[in-house]
């Protein structure tokens, strides 16, 4: 299980090195767990999908409705942000692409809990992430540590 963590919204290019990013790991057999939402969890879910992988999604909120349409099974959790401890908890290796203060969130609990962090395109200058140039490096990363 690896989580994909990233902007709630975000451009179009960073969509797709989620999109691709998830297609990988489900090309090579991994299960995607991510915040549910949009923006980089719903392209690494689409791209997961698309590959016949497994797509988790743990949600702020209490109605597993919010969840993107790429997601197989979401779990609500009425915990808000406080969430983003239990998607790194549940992954084997994080994925971090870029994003604001929860993505940062999940990049520091993975550090914190000794989950392999791999940032793609950002946090590649915190001490402890391995940076990734591409969602090939990135995946070859996550799943060489787990």
């Amino acid at each position: 299980m690896v989580a994909v963590c990233g902007a709630g919204t975000c451009s179009p290019d960073v969509s797709e090195l989620a999109r691709k990013t998830g297609e990988l790991l489900a090309r090579h057999g991994a299960n995607l767990i991510c915040g549910g939402l949009g923006g980089v969890m719903a392209a690494a879910a689409q791209g997961a999908k698309a590959a016949g992988g497994l797509t988790i999604g743990i949600l702020p909120g209490t109605d597993r409705q919010d969840a993107n349409p790429f997601i197989d099974l979401a779990l609500p959790t009425g915990l808000g942000e406080a969430r983003n401890a239990l998607i790194v908890r549940a992954a084997q290796a994080v994925i971090a692409l870029p994003g604001e203060t929860g993505t940062l969130s999940e990049v520091a609990l993975g550090l914190k809990m000794g989950r392999p962090v791999v940032g793609l395109a950002a946090w590649g200058e915190i001490n402890g992430v391995l940076p990734a140039s591409d969602p090939d490096e990135a995946v070859r990363l996550a799943l060489s540590r787990v």
